[in-house]
Formats: C-alpha cells, sequence, structure tokens
C-alpha cells in the first residue's frame, strides 16, 4: 500500500513555485511575463534604438518623396510612398512592444536624434539628385536591419519570442527594401 502512495505522489505535478508579484504605488500589478526585469530592459533599450533608426528611415524616405525630380519622379515618389507608409505603420508595433515590456517609448526628435545610428545629412532637401536618395536610403535600410540584428540577438537569449518575431518580420523587409533600392544603382 505504500508504494500506491508513492507512485500516486509521483505521478502528481509539482506545485508551481509562485514568482512574487509587486504592486506598484496605485495597487497595479507589477510585470510578471517570465523575463527579468534586466532583460527586459535591455531589450527595451535596444528596441529603443531601433524605433529611433525606424523613425529616421521613415522621416528620410517621407522627405525624398516629397522632393524627388526627375526622370525617376513618378517610379520613385510612388515607391517611396509606399516604404514610408510601411514604416509608418510599423512604428506603432514597434513602440508598443516597449511599452508591453514595461518602459516608455522615446517620442521626441532630440530622443531620436540621440539614439538612431542613421545620422541626418543636411542640405540634401534643396538639390539632391534621385540617386543619392536612393543611395541613403540603401545606407539607412541597412543600418535598420544591423540594429534589428543586434536586439533580435537580445531578446533571442533572453527567450522574447515576441520581439524576435518582430525583429525577425522587420530585417524580411528592410533587407528587401534595401535590395530594390541598390538594383536601382546598379
Amino acid at each position: 500500500m505504500s508504494k500506491k502512495k508513492s507512485a500516486d505522489k509521483a505521478d502528481k505535478p509539482a506545485k508551481a513555485e509562485k514568482t512574487p508579484i509587486t504592486t506598484h504605488a496605485d495597487g497595479a500589478p507589477g510585470i510578471n511575463i517570465g523575463l527579468s526585469s534586466g532583460d527586459r530592459r535591455t531589450i527595451s533599450d535596444g528596441l529603443a534604438h531601433f524605433l529611433s533608426d525606424a523613425f529616421t528611415l521613415y522621416l528620410k524616405t517621407h522627405n525624398f518623396h516629397w522632393n524627388v525630380t526627375g526622370p525617376m519622379f513618378n517610379a520613385l515618389h510612388t515607391m517611396f510612398e509606399t516604404q514610408y507608409t510601411e514604416q509608418w505603420n510599423a512604428l506603432d508595433e514597434i513602440a508598443e512592444r516597449i511599452r508591453a515590456l514595461g518602459f516608455n517609448a522615446p517620442g521626441s526628435y532630440a530622443e531620436f536624434t540621440r539614439l538612431s545610428s542613421i545620422a541626418e545629412e543636411p542640405g540634401l532637401a534643396d538639390t539632391a539628385d534621385w540617386r543619392e536618395m536612393v543611395r541613403q536610403l540603401v545606407v539607412g535600410n541597412e543600418a535598420v536591419c544591423r540594429t534589428a540584428r543586434k536586439v533580435l540577438k537580445t531578446a533571442d537569449d533572453a527567450g522574447d519570442d515576441p520581439t524576435v518575431d518582430l525583429m525577425t518580420q522587420r530585417l524580411n523587409i528592410h533587407e528587401k527594401t534595401a535590395w530594390m533600392l541598390r538594383s536601382l544603382l546598379q
């Protein structure tokens, strides 16, 4: 009979350890999504850099849509519009992921300028040639890819599958966009 009791005990799942959930002063529960606060912070910081790169690229693409001229006007005006529209919609997903991890998303030009790896190149709005616009957008899309890869690795190491998925989707889009733009210059 003691064997039966031992076997029954072995078959029962162990009680799940309770992770203490902290509460805020306002009574709202703290974040307990299976990622440590340090991992969430590190991933959010990487996403803030990614959001800044993505916003800077969006702004540059929209600027070039407005200001492109020359024999490629119609094709590039349309292509840039498609690209900046897609980029604009993605910005919200990135910012919301930062918020889901428990941190504030950057949202000012000053923050984006400080965090972005994409430099502004002044003076191009006046007389930028379409080839220079395309070149800058290739470089910008590739910069976004490099930042996405860093965030993806950090998120993957922490087991943050939603961020890994988001970065994988963004990489696919920006790599394809860089290829398409680069093809115009070859």
